[in-house]
């Protein structure tokens, strides 16, 4: 009898593995039994250390290489990923950038390279994947999205958007595949400490200005996301899709009791 959660036997891939979110939700994948294909950019050590932790494991890994901000890269890692790696069972799209300008700077070029790292390398992806995963009849699809897709900043105008586009075109692709199997949702980080943000929750006032906002009382970690993650891909969601679910300790339901206004570190 299968495990419950099992994912033995599936390929995934994982974009932006290559450190944070993206990296210990490979690893997770890996330890419920899928082999996985992880993505990144600029950072190749980084991307042969998740390959040596899932091999670790007893997983197949392969690592891949490309710039989402080329605009007809992520079609062609999604050539080289079937080629080279085989048909994927699962997709994790979770690279992304975030560029934080005041609101009234925001130029054409910002608002272009968030909208082709960010949106239109999802489309692009799932134009790639999701096809193939209807016509085999099972598929799961889960985007990295963020909380300020709801709770919006205004130095975050692009990087929010496209997230809130990001939640809307998942939704509207998976009408339409539903019915063969496939799912499709979104996890949606809060504050969430990383390689990234590293050096800001050193800073002992800053790090207790953002557990005192979270009811749960701490920042995220990136393996509080692997858990949601999971459980998405699983025969045990199968009934699920278009969901979003915040993975903030509950800084979406308000801020803890007896916070002070301000948010902080948000993804």
């Amino acid at each position: 009898m299968t495990a419950p959660f099992s994912l033995l036997g599936r390929r995934a891939v994982v974009t932006g593995a290559n450190s944070g979110i993206g990296r210990a939700i490979a690893l997770g994948l890996a330890k419920q039994g899928a082999a996985v294909a992880v993505h990144g950019h600029g950072d190749p050590s980084g991307l042969a250390s998740i390959r040596a932790e899932i091999d670790a494991v007893g997983r197949a890994a392969m690592d891949f290489e490309a710039d989402f901000l080329d605009p007809s890269a992520p079609e062609t890692l999604a050539h080289q990923i079937e080629n080279e790696f085989g048909p994927v069972d699962i997709l994790i799209a979770n690279a992304a950038i975030e560029n934080r300008v005041p609101w009234q700077d925001l130029t054409d070029d910002h608002l272009a390279r968030h909208f082709t790292a960010n949106f239109a390398s999802l489309v692009a992806l799932c134009r790639a994947f999701v096809p193939a995963m209807a016509k085999r009849g099972w598929g799961r699809v889960v985007a990295t999205g963020s909380v300020m897709a709801t709770r919006p900043r205004a130095e975050t105008v692009a990087y929010a958007a496209f997230k809130s586009a990001q939640l809307t075109a998942i939704r509207a692709i998976a009408r339409e595949v539903a019915a063969h199997g496939v799912t499709m949702n979104v996890i949606s980080p809060g504050a969430i400490e990383t390689e990234r943000t590293a050096a800001r929750y050193a800073d002992a006032s800053f790090r207790h200005a953002v557990a005192a906002k979270i009811p749960v009382g701490r920042p995220g970690r990136p393996e509080d996301c692997v858990g949601p993650a999971i459980f998405l891909c699983s025969d045990e969601a199968a009934y699920l899709t278009g969901v979003d679910i915040p993975v903030d300790g509950g800084w979406t339901i308000g801020d803890a009791p007896g916070s002070l206004p301000g948010e902080f570190g948000l993804r």
